[in-house]
């Protein structure tokens, strides 16, 4: 049986500017600890820290300048309803007004169909009870009724209460399974991006307002709708990978048989220590699928699949990067579930918190059996940072090879048995999702007691990975004083608004760098042993995981408020009726953003690096 133990480290190597207290440490992205240090993270934060300056220094700071660059960017006017949108907006403090493009992309194929097909078949998707699919309808500037109603729509329900009276008639099918549902493949895809592109015009003149009673709206009694079929087939167990590759470019790794792997990770990570240079590749499928189809609970052993080859108006939580779904703001975090909401009972200072990292959980995230559990991605974490197990196993690390140049080099034989007794809290409370059942697991796992989400706050460092589908854990990450480390496949509606190596670590879905991560914050060896022979030294950087888990709580709670969820699915909903309408070429806002002068001179946006 795997046994593991809680470590308790002593270590308390803090970086006080003179004549502060620990409590007065400034965090600014400009202030660095005084030392000689060329670690490939340190370039990574830097380069972290001058995206997202970037990206502040591009906000919009008034309605003209929102609708000029919105027209820019997109080719269009925006749509009916932008003005009362940007109020709303304006009023819960949004920080960028500008940061919607992934409602933008999601959207982008529907201009390619038929808005009555899209309105049709969104209408009637959720009628059948074993779909997987819900079902709200707005009629009259109120919310008619649900269909097919869950937990998901009832919290859905709720947040769209908060603007429903801006909205205009619409069917909304909301995925209630927690996978992705839509996989276009790629030379449809292709044709529908065209149809998009060619649309695009901004006219002299449009309508300001929604088209009334179109045909394929869902009504009582519809004996003759348009389109209902949505061409659902079952996949349960099947590698995901066969289904996905038909969405990838046919030049991607995922399709061409003799493509290198070298080749593939070269696109997002670092030859020095493996680190993640680009989040978003890091889960693109059509680029690291091969590499861990294997590895992968959703992509090896899935326990529910039920998709479509067709463009279907479905809104989903999360997705992987060859799915279609209309991504909104996942319900649990709107959800106020005591499970998944920051609570900040144990969530100390920085100082206060153990060297560690911690994840607890269940063995969820596949079917499991007792062929088959070690590919998963959970039971992988598990395996990798029980001492017992890595007592024999070798991994890479970063060493300091050169203490006057602060230079590191790739340290191939590190024995991480020792550290990973000391320095990890990493197991399962349960395990489910086994066929026929968990027996099989029974002299394999040590269970360790279930903890709150809070109580894992004692901790510095908190690894997030997948279950099913995306982690509920992870905006209550980003809230805490502690560190999030994210490893994932699926995309969320948050993801422009997050930097990693800024506001939380990037981890690969192989997790082969976790320990290069982890002995770079809390340090290996002693300094004595730089530069030796066959001893890893790594000098430790305690004052950089405090940064960055600092720029991280800060960060989520200017954009990642339930009141930036009410103003990001506003939003979508306004654009999703533009697409929906049978005049969606001759709608939208063609003013030049005078009416809200006044407003903007009286409700300024704060912190925009002295332009105001």
């Amino acid at each position: 049986m795997l046994t593991g133990t809680d470590a308790r480290s002593t270590i308390k190597d803090i970086h006080i500017i003179p004549g502060k207290s620990k409590s007065d440490v400034s965090y600014s992205p400009s202030w660095h600890a005084d030392i000689n240090d060329e670690h490939p993270i340190a370039g990574l934060m830097r380069e972290a820290d001058k995206a997202w300056n970037a990206y502040e220094d591009s906000r919009s700071t008034t309605f003209r300048e929102t609708v000029a660059k919105y027209r820019k960017k997109y080719g269009r006017h925006p749509p009916p309803g932008f003005r009362d949108w940007y109020r709303f907006a304006r009023n819960r403090n949004v920080h960028n007004v500008d940061d919607f493009e992934q409602i933008m992309d999601d959207l982008r194929p529907f201009w390619g169909v038929e808005p009555s097909t899209i309105r049709s078949l969104a209408a009637h998707m959720s009628e059948n009870p074993d779909s997987g699919v819900s079902g709200l309808h707005i009629r009259n500037k109120k919310i008619w009724k649900l269909t097919n109603a869950n937990w998901r729509m009832d919290t859905f329900a709720k947040l769209v209460e908060k603007f429903v009276k801006y909205l205009p008639d619409m069917d909304i099918a909301m995925n209630r399974l927690d996978q992705p549902r839509v996989v276009v493949p790629w030379d449809d895809m292709q044709a529908l991006l065209a149809k998009e592109a060619e649309s695009r015009r901004i006219l002299p003149e449009v309508l300001p307002e929604w088209t009334k009673d179109m045909e394929g709206l869902l009504k009582d009694n519809d004996t003759a709708p348009l389109i209902t079929d949505p061409q659902w087939f079952s996949a349960p167990g099947q590698q995901y990978m066969l289904i996905a590759k038909e969405a990838c470019p046919p030049e991607s790794h995922a399709r061409v048989s003799n493509s290198s792997s070298t080749s593939a990770e070269s696109l997002y990570k670092d030859p020095r220590g493996g680190f993640i240079t680009n989040f978003n590749r890091s889960s693109d499928l059509c680029t690291v699928g091969p590499e861990i189809q294997d590895k992968h609970g959703f992509l090896f052993a899935p326990s529910t699949v039920v998709a479509s080859r067709q463009l279907l108006p479905i809104f989903g939580e999360c997705k992987v990067n060859v799915n279609s779904d209309i991504l909104f703001p996942a319900n649990m975090y709107y959800a106020n579930d005591d499970r998944y909401t920051y609570n900040g009972t144990y969530d100390y200072d920085w100082d206060d918190k153990e060297d560690q990292v911690i994840w607890r959980g269940v063995t969820s995230g596949g079917t499991n059996t007792a062929d088959n559990w070690e590919k998963m991605h959970r039971q992988r974490l598990v395996l990798m940072t029980n001492e017992t197990v890595m007592a024999d196993k070798e991994v890479r690390i970063m060493s300091l090879s050169s203490p006057a140049t602060g230079q590191y080099e790739n340290f191939e034989h590190f024995h991480p048995s020792a550290f990973a007794k000391e320095h990890t809290d990493v197991g399962f409370t349960e395990a489910l999702a086994c066929v026929p059942d968990c027996s099989f697991y029974d002299n394999i796992w040590a269970f360790k007691n279930m903890t709150t989400l809070s109580e894992q706050f004692i901790s510095k460092f908190l690894v997030d990975v997948d279950g099913h589908s995306f982690s509920g854990r992870w905006h209550a990450f980003l809230q805490s004083k502690s560190l999030g480390i994210k490893s994932t496949i699926f995309r969320e509606w948050h993801d422009s608004r997050l930097f990693a190596w800024r506001h939380f670590v990037p981890l690969d879905n192989r997790f082969d760098e976790l320990y290069s991560i982890l002995t770079y914050f809390i340090g290996l060896g002693s300094p004595s042993d730089a530069g030796k022979e066959g001893v890893p030294y790594v000098q430790r950087h305690d004052f950089e995981g405090r940064k960055l888990g600092q720029q991280g709580r800060e960060w989520a709670s200017k954009v990642l408020r339930p009141e930036d969820i009410e103003i990001y699915t506003f939003r979508l909903l306004l654009e999703y009726a533009r697409v929906i309408d049978d005049n969606r070429d001759r709608i939208g806002y063609s003013g030049d953003g005078s009416e809200l002068d006044k407003y903007d001179s009286k409700h300024p946006i704060s912190g925009m690096h002295g332009r105001r």
